[in-house]
């Protein structure tokens, strides 16, 4: 019995606020989605490493490092990789417009879909007005949201145990709360307006670790989550259709799998 499988074969990807260097960063999950998948073209749409988490608490395991190999793999072996940076990774906007081989570093992109959409490709804290004009009160609020995934962990070793599926207690709260709700419809609809100024069919972005898909005015809002809460992803397939895949049911469909084949070794 084995769990290798032909490797996914789409057109691009899109992954943000990855967060390497944070310890609720779910690497093993992402390089799992990474090694699964062939692409054209790899967007990095921000928060891939999390500078502010590394000058407070330095973190970097082995599968963080791999994270990034993968990657740089990817690029060598032909997939075009467009990194754009966001907050957490801001250091790296002073490289914008450099090319390194197959990967390129821009403060913003427009990519067109095999079906002639025009999208266009940015991480989104510009339109957080927290972000932008009060770091002090920024960090506040990211060291609270640290604190609840730090309770997600122990959540969802107790589901685990218990037989339930994954579960992201951040994720609720964010979507029970009133301001929390209005913050992401106005988050949304300022990037709508800026697609529209900026004449083209749609925006992918980051950021807010909300994944979607749905129409704004007639202006396609895609956001591509993250790999810290949900494992998701942003996919456009050969015909340039795009789906959101969520990744946590396979990698622990994965890990199952992965469990039953080293229990039958050791029997």
């Amino acid at each position: 019995m084995t769990t290798k499988k032909t490797p996914m074969k789409v057109r691009s990807v899109w992954i943000s606020d990855v967060h390497l260097g944070f310890r609720g960063c779910q690497a093993e999950a992402l390089l799992h989605f990474l090694h699964s998948v062939e692409t054209d073209y790899l967007f990095l749409v921000g928060d891939i490493v999390d500078f502010w988490s590394l000058k407070k608490n330095p973190y970097w395991p082995q599968e963080h490092t791999n994270v990034i190999r993968s990657i740089l793999g990817k690029a060598k072996h032909g997939t075009k990789v467009i990194y754009i940076p966001g907050n957490h990774d801001e250091a790296m906007r002073d490289c914008a417009g450099h090319i390194f081989g197959n990967l390129e570093i821009h403060l913003d992109y427009v990519h067109i879909t095999r079906d002639g959409k025009k999208l266009l490709i940015l991480h989104g804290d510009e339109f957080d007005v927290i972000v932008k004009h009060s770091r002090m009160i920024a960090k506040l609020g990211n060291a609270a949201y640290d604190t609840l995934l730090w309770l997600n962990r122990y959540v969802n070793g107790l589901r685990k145990f218990f037989g339930y599926s994954y579960w992201s207690l951040a994720a609720y709260l964010k979507l029970k709360v009133k301001n929390a709700v209005s913050f992401i419809s106005s988050f949304e609809n300022a990037l709508a307006h800026l697609a529209r100024d900026r004449g083209v069919d749609g925006v992918v972005c980051g950021h807010i670790h909300h994944a979607e898909i749905r129409e704004i005015n007639s202006i396609l809002y895609c956001n591509d989550g993250d790999w810290v809460e949900s494992c998701t992803t942003l996919l456009e397939h050969a015909d340039g259709s795009l789906e959101l895949m969520n990744w946590s049911e396979k990698f622990e469909q994965y890990k199952n799998i992965e469990a039953m084949i080293a229990a039958r070794k050791a029997a």
